[in-house]
């Protein structure tokens, strides 16, 4: 990969880390705020409860995308980035532009994608063994 290419990659991830980052500041400073209403009903409570819920998950989601950023810039550091994971082959230069921190070329990708489909569909199928509860026991007698 070009100099030039390294670099615009580089500006790139770190403007994403700084989004991230600045959104995760936005909900703290938030959540800060919303603690300060007194007099709220139980659906008030409730619904702050469900919201902090869900800022959780999207916490985790932005955390796992910070790591996979820096994991990336520590790959373009090393003279590594752009290189699938996988197969070792390039990974597509418009891969990289719709999502700078891939470790995967589109092959391996769908590859694993179609991978865990599978064993998504095959977890779902499985048959349960049918456990004896006092209600089969009384059928049985």
């Amino acid at each position: 990969m070009r100099k030039r290419e390294r670099e615009k990659f580089t500006t790139k991830l770190l403007g994403m880390r700084k989004e991230i980052l600045r959104e995760i500041q936005q909900d703290v400073k938030a959540e800060r705020e919303g603690e300060a209403g007194d007099g709220r009903d139980t659906y008030d409570i409730a619904s702050d409860e469900r919201d902090r819920e869900i800022n959780l998950l999207l916490g985790d989601r932005d955390r796992r995308k910070l790591q996979s950023i820096d994991a990336a810039l520590g790959r373009l550091e090393a003279g590594d980035y752009g290189e699938c994971d996988e197969c070792g082959g390039e990974i597509a230069s418009g891969r990289l532009e719709a999502m700078p921190f891939s470790r995967l070329c589109v092959t391996c990708q769908d590859e694993y994608e179609q991978a865990a489909r599978t064993m998504q569909t095959d977890s779902h199928t499985m048959v349960t063994p049918r456990l004896n509860t006092p209600e089969t026991d009384d059928d049985a007698s």
